[in-house]
This record gives C-alpha cells, sequence and structure tokens, in this order.
C-alpha cells in the first residue's frame, strides 16, 4: 500500500447534505417517502451549502458524495442535487457522486476513491469503514454516545474545523493512515 496520499472527503446524503436530524431520532420521512414535490422543497441541512465550499477548496476538488439508497431515492436524490444546484454553490463535481445498496458497501467506493475521511450519520456505516478510512465523522444528533474511534460531529459548522485540523498541508501527502 501507498504511505503517501491526497486528503479525499466522502460525504453521505441523507441526514447529512440533506435533512440532517436536529434531534436524536429525528427521521426524514417527506424525502423517503413523500411525492418529489415535497422532498425537492426539503432544504439542504443548516450550513451545508456554506461549509461545503470551503471543505471542497481544503481537499482540491477531492470531495465525493456517497449515498446508500434503492434506485428511487437515488434518482430522487439526483432531482435534488440539481434543483438545488448543488454542484453549482458546493463546488463538488458532478460526477463525483456514488451509489450503493447496502451501507457496508460504501466502504468499496471508500477503498476505489482512496476516501482519507468520512462524515456520515450512521455509526454502522462507520464500524464498515474503521481500519480503511483513517478520519471517520458521526455526522449529527445521536442517541448513543460515539465510540472514541470516531469523532462526532453534530452539525456542519462544528464539522468544518474538526476536519479541517487533520488536514495537512498544500502540497504533502496524507501519511494519517
Amino acid at each position: 500500500m501507498n504511505s503517501a496520499r491526497q486528503s479525499r472527503l466522502g460525504v453521505d446524503f441523507g441526514r447529512v447534505i440533506q435533512g440532517a436530524a436536529l434531534r436524536a431520532g429525528d427521521q426524514d420521512t417527506v424525502f423517503l417517502s413523500g411525492g418529489l414535490a415535497e422532498a425537492l422543497r426539503t432544504p439542504p441541512s443548516p450550513h451545508a451549502f456554506d461549509v461545503l465550499p470551503r471543505l471542497v477548496e481544503q481537499f482540491a476538488g477531492q470531495v465525493w458524495v456517497i449515498s446508500k439508497c434503492g434506485p428511487r431515492i437515488e434518482e430522487r436524490t439526483r432531482q435534488w442535487l440539481d434543483h438545488h444546484e448543488f454542484y453549482a454553490r458546493t463546488g463538488v463535481p458532478r460526477d463525483h457522486l456514488r451509489f450503493c445498496r447496502k451501507r457496508a458497501d460504501k466502504a468499496v467506493h471508500c477503498a476505489d476513491l482512496g476516501i482519507t475521511h468520512m462524515i456520515d450519520d450512521r455509526l454502522d456505516v462507520h464500524r464498515a469503514l474503521r481500519g480503511l478510512v483513517p478520519h471517520l465523522y458521526l455526522f449529527g444528533a445521536q442517541q448513543e454516545p460515539a465510540p472514541e474511534w470516531v469523532h462526532h460531529v453534530p452539525t456542519w459548522l462544528a464539522a468544518e474545523p474538526v476536519v479541517a485540523a487533520t488536514l495537512v498541508p498544500d502540497g504533502q501527502p496524507d501519511r494519517s493512515w
């Protein structure tokens, strides 16, 4: 395995970019079970569109959306991203979008992309990534305390400095893993 690589960020969609849980146990039912018009009206998570462009710059464009969903929600997610001008507003390239059908399969995408940092709201995803992705961030309100091997970041404003603190200076490889 190469001992030097560029920092690369993976970000979940549901309950991270869109529909963040403000209280433990909150569900994103409108996006998942409502009609398309309702889903498109759901806003981005608070400050997601403020913080993501700065992270995209800090990661030199190496940011991917990695989401678990079925075909119907995949299409709805693509429509939501277009409707909210996600790519133009955040700087995430349109082709930096990956979908899988099982949460644990996010590990396949992370390995393929060389993801070094992952923001996701599900602890089971982080368990699947443990040992593969060096910097793990458990996003949003949680019912249980986060284990010591994952950083809990309840909001985008809280996530930004924690993620940025792990980045190496420009031109230097990430040797943290």
